[in-house]
C-alpha cells in the first residue's frame, strides 16, 4: 500500500500490526445520513461501541486527495461537520485523490479501503441493492459488485427497504456473496427486523461466523465477501404498517415527480423521516448500533 495515497492512523496500524481485532466503519452516515449536529455525537458513540467491544474503531474517509484509514478527533469533526465534503462510492477514490478532494465514503469505497488496508470486518446500517423498476431504470448499487469481489465480512441490518429485496437477494446469490442471517431464518429489513424473505443459513454467535470466515479463507476462490444479516431488535424496529404505508407513499411522491437515478434514495429516505416524524431515523441508528456491536464480537472471535 502506498504512502502516498493511503494513511493508517497510529491506532489502526499498531493494532493491525500486534493482530489484534479492528473494525471498519464507513463516513457516509456521518456527513450525510444524519442532522447536525447529532452526526457527530452518533460517530463518536459508533467508535466508542466498537471500543467497548474490545475492538479498534477505523472510520474511513478521504480528505485532501488521501484515504485515511482511521480518523483522528478533529478529522472526525472535520467531515461532521464540512458541508463542502463529497460522497465517495469505490468509483469515485482514484477521481477524488487526484483532485485532492475530500469525501466520506459509502459502503463500497469503504469495503475496498477496509479490505486494502487488512481490515476484514466493516458494520455499516443496510447494504445499497437493486432497485425497484430495475427492468426499466437497470439501476442497482455498486455495492453489490464491489462485495462480490473483495474477501470481507459485512454485518448490517440487510438492505436499504426502499430496494427490491427478492431481486438483491437474487442478485447476491448470482455474484456469489454469502448471506448469513444472525440469530435468524429470514433477512431482516433493514428499519424492520424481517423482511419476510428467507436465508439459507443461520449463525448464532460471533464465533461461528469466525468459524465461516476460517473455511471462507482455507476453500480459497473467488475473493467475495461475507454478509452477516443483524436484524434490529422488535422492540425497536419501525412499526411494520406505518413503514408500509409511508414508504408507499414516497414511492407515489418518487414518480409524480420524476425523481431518477442517484437522487432517488436520498428522497425517499428523507420523506421516510419526515413520514414517520423521526421514528425512521432512531430505527435506523438502533440497527446501526447492534451492527457495531456484532462487529467488534466478530473481530475479537476472528
Amino acid at each position: 500500500m502506498s504512502d502516498t495515497t493511503t494513511h493508517l492512523s497510529p491506532e489502526v496500524r499498531d493494532a493491525l500490526a500486534g493482530r489484534r481485532p479492528v473494525v471498519a466503519l464507513e463516513s457516509t452516515i456521518i456527513a450525510h445520513g444524519l442532522p447536525r449536529p447529532r452526526n457527530l455525537a452518533v460517530a463518536h458513540e459508533l467508535e466508542e461501541l466498537v471500543r467497548s467491544g474490545g475492538a479498534v474503531p477505523a472510520t474511513v474517509a478521504v480528505l485532501d486527495g488521501r484515504a485515511h484509514v482511521g480518523l483522528s478527533k478533529d478529522q472526525l469533526e472535520r467531515v461532521a461537520g464540512d458541508t463542502s465534503v463529497r460522497k465517495l462510492g469505490h468509483r469515485d477514490l482514484a477521481p477524488a485523490l487526484a483532485a485532492r478532494a475530500s469525501g466520506a465514503t459509502t459502503v463500497s469505497a469503504t469495503a475496498f479501503l477496509a479490505a486494502r488496508a487488512g481490515i476484514r470486518v466493516f458494520a455499516t446500517g443496510g447494504l445499497g441493492g437493486v432497485h425497484r423498476g430495475w427492468t426499466e431504470t437497470q439501476d442497482e448499487s455498486a455495492d453489490l459488485r464491489l462485495l462480490a469481489r473483495t474477501r470481507i465480512t459485512v454485518v448490517c441490518a440487510g438492505v436499504k427497504s426502499i430496494l427490491d429485496v427478492p431481486a438483491t437477494l437474487q442478485r447476491l446469490e448470482t455474484l456469489g456473496v454469502g448471506i448469513l442471517g444472525y440469530g435468524t431464518s429470514h433477512f431482516p429489513g433493514f428499519y424492520l427486523s424481517s423482511s419476510g424473505e428467507p436465508v439459507d443459513w443461520t449463525v448464532r454467535t460471533p464465533d461461528e461466523v469466525a468459524a465461516v470466515m476460517r473455511a471462507q479463507d482455507a476453500l480459497g476462490g473467488p475473493e467475495a465477501a461475507i454478509v452477516v444479516a443483524n436484524p434490529v431488535p422488535e422492540s425497536e424496529q419501525l412499526d411494520p404498517e406505518l413503514h408500509d404505508r409511508v414508504l408507499a407513499e414516497a414511492l407515489e411522491a418518487c414518480r409524480e415527480r420524476g425523481v431518477t437515478g442517484q437522487a432517488v434514495t436520498p428522497f425517499l429516505l428523507e420523506r421516510l423521516v419526515r413520514g414517520t416524524g423521526g421514528a425512521s431515523l432512531e430505527a435506523n441508528l438502533a440497527a446501526v448500533r447492534g451492527n457495531v456491536r456484532l462487529a467488534a464480537a466478530i473481530a475479537g472471535a476472528w
